[in-house]
């Protein structure tokens, strides 16, 4: 047994104590403290240990360990001077690792334990007699199921032969052939008749014991033997498929249709004439009958996606083989409308983005698209998220920067804590640096009595996001410079340096190199900020996720203004596709929007003469004022304006080949009020030629 010293009796040395007190391989002797009333300390006096302040008086005893738990690594070096070879210093890293260690082997026990606990109970619980043997026929698993039917304890029959315990099982020639047995009867020892399944266990290609699983069938027999109208009972299972919603089909050994029910006539389209007699494959439009696949494994199957009927419907079948004194009769298949299932998926869909919309939250999954820029960004990104560095976040306003911080916080070990967002440019100077560090009562005129938190303060153990980062001023930065470096804070107003654990993201649409030059941005923050720089591509640069990301601001959008826009035509997508968008996908929000706004109510289908006009695309030419203005330089106001419309009028539509709808869409004007323009100044089709 080792014996031990701890310097240090705070929170750290009191959990090493508590933890070495459980073992049986050292012994606590002294435990070290200039407090006297530290809880180590204390713990120490209860549990009889000698205590001290001094350490050096200690090393006298037979000391074989010394942990060093004040994290003053100068303590541990100044004891690793003055000890001998003989005597193990554990400095306060290691002991913290040793304890967590330890703690985490506790947890993992207790979860152990928990878990075979959860299976014991799940076992007992089972209407179900559950009997396990290895491979030398030793009992393993005896339920209580199997206690009350086979009248015989768990205590008494576990660790002992099968055949000693019950004979008639017949599990030990299960693990002489390695195959499994289906549905068997037997009687137990007590005259218990019972239906049972033997199972063989494999590890790879070595049977290595046997299950058996049964049900007491003895109130079934008995209820048997008192029937004997099967007219009756076929007329019951009949009258339970007639009135199940889910479509059944049932076929007999040689798949030929047996019965159907309305609901499956209501599903597929087919009557009964259609399938009743007919070979299994008549009600299959696309993919293979699994009624005769089952009819040929003789195993069941689940979730097959095939498509029925004449109307071709998505659906997806469970078939399972009917088995009657273990010879197949027939299979039974369950039928489940696909349409139904997608409906309701949509649903959740819409459900999950409305949630995460009132949390504000996003996460990676929230990025759309496919592009090669976008991916290399979000692989850059999770990359961030795994490290504790500062990231800058590049690329041009409505590109997203604010969406990646989000999922970079939310990737991160620090997903539990506060992430907190500021726009540096919408503050003051003043209101920013007070807001990003807080300030001290008194600090200055109107400051709150107490003083106030900032939110570098806020998001401790957090993450805190700095966009616009290109706007601070020149004394903030210095400031946040120090936060970088020091990772820690003075309150405006204050003295007392506050320590912080808080994560900088922060993010630029601005070219701060050239403010480098400029000498408006510093460049060794700069340094600080730029050690995992990620570019966010523009849309420009990756129009081939434009589908994707109208599709997702579409579902947004619906949900925004309650319309039911299912997506862009050909000639809309291809429209959008030419522009270089420059607002980014901000921008094509915005569009979108526009678009939906004006369009009727019921559409579904958003089309080119819907959107509004895209690029710079002016009404009036410069060239057209200045004509204007030469000609009418001696002529009233009213004159003046008059020749000024017409003029306007005849270029505008000029410029849309004669296209009057699409004229008084640029002209911000109803067509009618067009018609009338036209009529007033006596325009016709020779004029806009």
């Amino acid at each position: 047994m080792k014996r031990v010293m701890i310097l240090g009796a705070g929170r750290g040395g009191t959990a090493l104590l508590q933890m070495l007190m459980e073992t049986e391989s050292f012994e606590v002797v002294a435990m070290i403290d200039l407090n006297e009333r530290a809880p180590g300390m204390l713990l120490a006096n209860e549990l009889g240990i000698t205590t001290g302040s001094d350490w050096r008086s200690f090393l006298t005893a037979d000391i074989d360990v010394i942990i060093e738990a004040t994290g003053q690594q100068a303590l541990a070096e100044d004891v690793r001077r003055q000890v001998g070879a003989n005597v193990a210093v554990v400095p306060s890293q290691i002991a913290n690792l040793m304890f967590s260690l330890t703690k985490e082997k506790q947890t993992l026990i207790q979860q152990m334990k928990q878990h075979v606990s959860l299976q014991e109970t799940i076992l007992d619980s089972t209407h179900d007699g559950m009997i396990a043997i290895d491979k030398n026929g030793k009992v393993l698993l005896f339920n209580r199921a199997a206690e009350q039917m086979s009248e015989i304890r768990a205590a008494e029959a576990i660790g002992k032969h099968i055949q000693d315990v019950l004979p008639s099982s017949q599990l030990t020639r299960v693990l002489k052939t390695g195959k499994e047995e289906l549905n068997q009867t037997q009687v137990l020892e007590n005259g218990l008749s019972i239906v049972t399944t033997r199972v063989p266990l494999f590890d790879g290609n070595t049977c290595i014991g046997a299950v058996a699983v049964f049900k007491d069938v003895t109130e079934i027999v008995n209820m048997a033997e008192q029937v004997t109208n099967l007219k009756s009972i076929q007329t019951m299972l009949e009258a339970i498929i007639q009135s199940s919603d889910d479509a059944i089909s049932v076929v007999d050994e040689q798949g030929k249709g047996l019965m159907i029910n309305p609901a499956y006539t209501r599903l597929t389209g087919l009557a009964k004439e259609q399938v009743i007699g007919q070979p299994a494959t008549a009600d299959i439009s696309e993919g293979e009958s699994m009624h005769m696949h089952v009819l040929q494994t003789k195993k069941p199957v689940r979730g097959v996606r095939l498509k029925v009927g004449p109307r071709k419907r998505d659906v997806v079948v469970n078939v399972a083989p009917v088995i009657v004194d273990g010879h197949l009769k027939g299979s039974v298949g369950v039928i489940h409308d696909m349409s139904e299932i997608k409906a309701l998926t949509e649903e959740l869909e819409k459900a999950k983005q409305l949630i995460r919309t009132l949390e504000a939250k996003y996460s990676f999954e929230d990025i759309i698209g496919q592009s090669n820029q976008l991916r290399v960004a979000i692989k850059q990104a999770k990359l961030a998220a795994s490290t504790p560095a500062t990231i800058l976040l590049r690329g041009e306003s409505g590109t997203g920067k604010e969406l990646f911080a989000h999922a970079i916080h939310n990737a991160s070990e620090r997903k539990y804590n506060k992430f907190v967002r500021v726009n540096c440019a919408a503050l003051s100077e003043t209101l920013l640096e007070s807001e990003l560090f807080g300030y001290e009562e008194g600090a200055f005129s109107g400051a709150k009595r107490g003083g106030k938190r900032g939110l570098f303060e806020e998001a401790h153990q957090g993450s805190i996001f700095l966009d616009e980062i290109g706007e601070l001023s020149s004394s903030t930065q210095a400031k946040l410079l120090r936060v970088l470096q020091e990772q820690e804070i003075v309150r405006v107003g204050g003295t007392k340096a506050i320590p912080i654990n808080v994560r900088v993201i922060a993010a630029t649409n601005v070219n701060i190199e050239k403010g480098i030059q400029e000498k408006t941005f510093r460049e060794d923050l700069f340094y600080r900020l730029n050690k995992m720089p990620i570019y966010i591509p523009a849309l420009r640069e990756r129009k081939e996720d434009l589908p994707l990301l109208i599709g997702y601001l579409l579902q947004k959008l619906n949900l925004d203004y309650g319309r039911n826009v299912e997506d862009v035509s050909e000639e809309a997508l291809e429209y959008l596709r030419q522009y270089d968008w420059p607002g980014n996908v901000r921008e094509l929000e915005n569009v979108l929007a526009r678009a939906m706004i004006y369009m009727p109510y019921h559409a579904v289908l958003l089309e080119v003469s819907d959107l509004p006009s895209l690029g710079h695309q002016p009404s009036v030419s410069t060239h057209l004022l200045n004509h204007v203005a030469e000609e009418v330089e001696e002529q009233s106001l009213k004159r003046i304006l008059e020749q000024f419309e017409k003029k306007v009028l005849l270029e505008t539509i000029k410029l849309c080949e004669g296209n009057k709808t699409e004229a008084a869409k640029r002209l911000n004007i109803s067509i009618r009020n067009l018609y009338y323009k036209l009529d007033k100044y006596g325009i016709d089709k020779s004029d806009m030629q």
